[in-house]
């Protein structure tokens, strides 16, 4: 690590230290400070893109992971949409729907179902699998890397034109299961620092590899807020968010906000964009639903659907086939599904509140 990223870090650690002791508190507080403006929102992104390329993990997968330990195929997953578990790790639609609705295109089709006709291609594919990384988790998917792989397959493939991939967009999702492996497999508390630089590094280089391949805007998310997830909160009985998990995502954040400007200076060109989730999500906590036209999450930290103790999840059902997990009443009115992912109308709030970002 270089003394600028080493001056960076501390100077980075020294201001989270000050947000900890605010953020603390409680999580979604009062928001009467939050001034809501009723103008009409510019678009998501400035510009309509024919197809969409999607890479990542359970936040963007719609259909991909099919590995016994998925629990996207597992009932009550999909019981909001399409009505059955389909290969989305939430009750109904995931960021990768609400992303391809606001540019005006079809949710593009899963890699696994490539197969089904060339017609279904027409929207651009989907290659993210559930639960993995940059590089390999405890998942046995393909990474970020193999994903890009599968991409250069289809282009080698000519069915796409150059001006096909010219003017699609990539969506590139990171939602942290290179972290979460790195805490299952006994990683150092003083490793933490330079691992986050090297999921970085590699992060931009695919990024840049998807671009090299032609396609001209790529979008990135920045990491969620990992400390309010509902695996982290339950130690609070969900009402405060873990500040250091916290800290830990806004140096990610920082230095892929860092490599995204040097990047666009490179190419001259806003080539590249970080779709903040971070930001986005927290603004749905605060809010908790008092912005006109938002849904109501009583305790947005609270999950749906969970195992009925922690050595079940969402899903899980016992050797006789007894269901090992409870639902609550209404989906609509949770932000989480289960323990990681939002709800359909979770998902549904976070992107309104990009939308407010613009």
């Amino acid at each position: 690590m270089d003394k600028q990223q080493k001056l960076v870090f501390h100077i980075f650690l020294c201001f989270s230290f000050l947000l900890l002791l605010s953020e603390n508190t409680r999580v979604y507080g009062s928001s009467h400070h939050h001034h809501h403006h009723h103008h009409r929102h510019r678009p998501l992104f400035n510009f309509r893109p024919s197809k969409l390329f999607v890479f990542g993990d359970s936040y963007a997968d719609t259909g991909n992971n099919r590995n016994s330990l998925a629990s996207s195929w597992k009932v009550p997953y999909g019981i909001t949409f399409p009505g059955k578990p389909a290969g989305r790790f939430s009750d109904g639609r995931v960021l990768t729907d609400f992303i391809a609705k606001s540019l005006g295109i079809k949710s593009p089709i899963p890699y696994r179902w490539r197969n089904v006709g060339i017609e279904h291609w027409k929207n651009g594919m989907n290659f993210a699998y559930g639960g993995t990384g940059v590089f390999p988790t405890l998942a046995p998917d393909p990474n970020m890397t193999t994903q890009i792989d599968f991409f250069q397959d289809i282009i080698h493939k000519k069915i796409y034109s150059e001006s096909d991939i010219c003017s699609s967009m990539a969506l590139v999702s990171v939602a942290g299961n290179d972290y979460s492996t790195y805490a299952t497999t006994n990683g150092s508390p003083q490793g933490w620092q330079p691992f986050i630089i090297e999921v970085v590094n590699q992060l931009v280089t695919n990024m840049k590899r998807i671009h090299g391949m032609g396609v001209n805007k790529v979008v990135v998310t920045a990491l969620q807020p990992l400390g309010c997830l509902p695996r982290s909160t339950f130690t609070s009985s969900f009402q405060q968010c873990n500040g250091t998990e916290n800290e830990l995502v806004g140096f990610h954040n920082l230095l892929l906000q860092q490599a995204v400007t040097k990047l666009n200076n490179e190419t001259k060109d806003s080539t590249f964009a970080i779709l903040d989730l971070y930001k986005a999500f927290m603004a749905v906590f605060k809010s908790q639903g008092k912005t006109p036209g938002s849904s109501q999450f009583e305790n947005p930290l609270k999950p749906c659907c969970t195992g009925i103790s922690t050595e079940y999840g969402c899903g899980s059902v016992d050797a006789n086939g007894a269901k090992k997990y409870v639902v609550c009443d209404d989906p609509e009115t949770t932000f989480f599904w289960d323990t990681v992912h939002p709800t359909q109308e979770g998902w549904r709030a976070v992107y309104s509140a990009l939308l407010q970002e613009q």
